[in-house]
């Protein structure tokens, strides 16, 4: 079981880092809808009235040339291809469609330099530094060819200024947009490196706790049981007058200790190493139910048992679960109530496997001492948790204590 959580540690943490780096985009669909959005309206009625107006452009050629830019920039979120295509259309559109003595910079208008160049941007900014560096290229090479092929006549002089102001200004904008993403590159990457420091410092806290867990267990309760086991095996000899029966009691009480310490050896090594092979994991079943009533008869607990086999196969959790869930109750049984009949009940209720233990009152005088309370009844809490059910716990009028738990057949969803 320790293990088991232990992988499930892991497997969460891995889940919860993937769950970062997908849930994380570099900016939301929304923010660039509403970016270019804003732009493309913005755009639009400028390059038509400046065009039109203070240009002498035709304004049906003006109001297309607006619309082709404005649409370019949307159209690059979903179809960059396409929309550099109809960028550079436009641009070449107006560029042959200014008057050579219209008094505006060319081939580029003002307003068509903002588009051209909030193109670039834009594609910098959404898509791989390569792409972002051809259409910037390929705007270059359509500028100077717009300004040495141009059929109105105008010489490359006429073209130079507004070329070297789109050079300087587009090369501005390129860059900052490369280097602004960069740094959120960098900035994600430095979180997620701390994001991993702090995993491996919970994974190694988790086997710290493990080892120190497993120290205890070797050094105390270990231990106790090795005390234990070698008294009960050389009762018989440091007490020649035992009669029979008490030598069969000792030779009980020393088989239990050989079993739990076996268990315990097991969990020792789960414990101790990370990779241990799952088999080496103590694995109870319903198939062991009656060993637990037999030796809790053997502690002077009168016990009956009630089980139905379920037609399905229950899951590994949930035969751990009701095991252990019984294995706790008899125990306090026997410490809280020594000789209270008891009833141990396992039946299948729909989908839910229903373990039900409940006692009379105490027929024998309480013999345990130990002050403080103990950790039985929230370990089955848990162990129903991690199941996927629950336990109920409480005194019966008639005297005596009942648990009920109820553990989903199939395990946890």
């Amino acid at each position: 079981m320790v293990g088991d959580r232990v992988g499930a540690l892991r497997a969460f943490a891995a889940r919860r880092l993937a769950s970062r780096l997908h849930a994380r985009p570099e900016t939301s669909w929304l923010l660039w809808w509403v970016f270019t959005g804003v732009l493309a309206v913005v755009a639009l009625p400028l390059n038509v009235a400046i065009a039109a107006e203070s240009f002498d452009v035709n304004p049906l050629v003006a109001f297309l040339v607006g619309i082709g830019q404005s649409t370019a920039l949307l159209l690059l979120l979903v179809r960059p291809k396409a929309a550099t295509a109809l960028q550079f259309v436009s641009v070449a559109v107006m560029s042959v469609a200014l008057p050579p003595d219209s008094g505006s910079p060319w081939p580029l208008t003002v307003i068509g330099m903002m588009a051209l160049m909030a193109h670039v941007g834009l594609i910098a900014g959404r898509y791989p530094r390569r792409t972002a560096l051809s259409v910037w290229w390929a705007s270059v090479v359509l500028l100077t060819l717009l300004v040495l092929l141009d059929p109105r006549g105008r010489s490359i002089s006429d073209g130079l200024g507004a070329m070297l102001a789109y050079l300087i200004q587009s090369v501005i904008v390129l860059g900052a947009v490369v280097l602004a993403r960069r740094w959120r590159q960098i900035r994600r990457e430095l979180a997620d490196a701390r994001h991993d420091v702090e995993v491996e410092q919970s994974q190694r806290a988790v086997v710290e706790e493990r080892t120190r867990i497993a120290r205890e267990l070797h050094d105390v309760v270990a231990h106790s049981m090795s005390v234990i086991h070698m008294q009960s095996t050389s009762a018989s000899y440091r007490l020649p007058d035992l009669d029979p029966a008490a030598k069969a009691e000792f030779t009980q009480i020393a088989a239990a200790a050989r079993s739990a310490m076996r268990e315990m050896r097991q969990l020792l090594a789960v414990l101790r190493d990370e990779g241990a092979d799952a088999e080496l994991t103590p694995v109870p079943d319903l198939a062991r139910v009656a060993e637990l009533v037999e030796s809790a008869e053997r502690a002077g607990v009168p016990v009956e048992l009630r089980m139905a086999v379920p037609a399905a196969t229950p899951a590994e959790s949930v035969t751990v679960a009701a095991f252990r869930i019984i294995q706790e109750s008899l125990s306090n049984v026997i410490r809280h109530a020594p000789g209270a009949r008891t009833v141990v009940s396992v039946d299948v209720d729909g989908p839910d496997l229903v373990v039900v233990v409940e006692n009379d009152a105490a027929t024998l005088p309480i013999l345990n001492t130990a002050g403080g309370g103990g950790h039985g009844l929230r370990g089955m809490r848990e162990r129903a948790r991690l199941a996927g059910g629950m336990v109920e716990t409480g005194a019966r009028d008639s005297g005596g204590y009942r648990v009920v738990a109820r553990l989903p057949i199939g395990g946890p969803e």
